[in-house]
């Protein structure tokens, strides 16, 4: 017994690969929902010598700008600050568009922190310190805190934002 086309055989091209309406695409997507486009180098990629390179690149880079905000911001207050946290913010939204993963705004944001914190911040046996008790040193502090925090999450929602298509079918 021979079936006509359109009787009985609507989702047998879903099997073969070819595009029905019920999927909504090709068998292999699952459901009919779009997969995202890949953006850049998967989690678990290996790391390859241009990687560790470019991530010991953020690493050195992210103590640098970290020691030259610590005393631009304090030399010329308005702008120096505004300029010191320019420049973290390019450090750390720039390490994520060279990279394509979270890890390119961890890496040079825990050097900035570690230098910041940890090394600039100590007041050594002599009484000298780079940050004075003034209203933009803790600006400073803060605010490249709060630019890190923005840069990861603002690239973590890109990364996993779904690509707009059309409802329905």
């Amino acid at each position: 017994m021979t079936t006509s086309k359109g009787a009985g055989n609507e989702g047998a091209g879903a099997d073969k690969g070819q595009r029905t309406r019920a999927s909504g695409g090709s068998g292999a997507s699952g459901g009919g929902t779009p997969a995202a486009p890949p953006t850049g180098p998967a989690a678990g990629a290996p790391l390859s010598p241009v990687r560790v390179g470019t991530y010991v690149l953020l690493l050195v880079t992210g103590v640098l700008v970290a020691l030259a905000g610590t005393l631009v911001q304090a030399a010329w207050f308005p702008g120096g600050l505004l300029l010191a946290l320019a420049g973290t913010g390019g450090l750390f939204y720039g390490g994520a568009k060279a990279t394509g993963t979270a890890s390119g705004v961890l890496v040079p944001g825990a050097a900035w922190l570690v230098t910041v914190f940890l090394l600039l911040s100590d007041v050594r046996p002599e009484g000298d310190f780079l940050f004075g008790p003034g209203l933009g040193s803790y600006a400073f502090l803060l605010g490249g805190l709060v630019i890190a925090v923005i840069c990861a999450t603002a690239h973590q929602l890109r990364t996993t934002a779904v690509p707009h298509g059309r409802v329905g079918g």
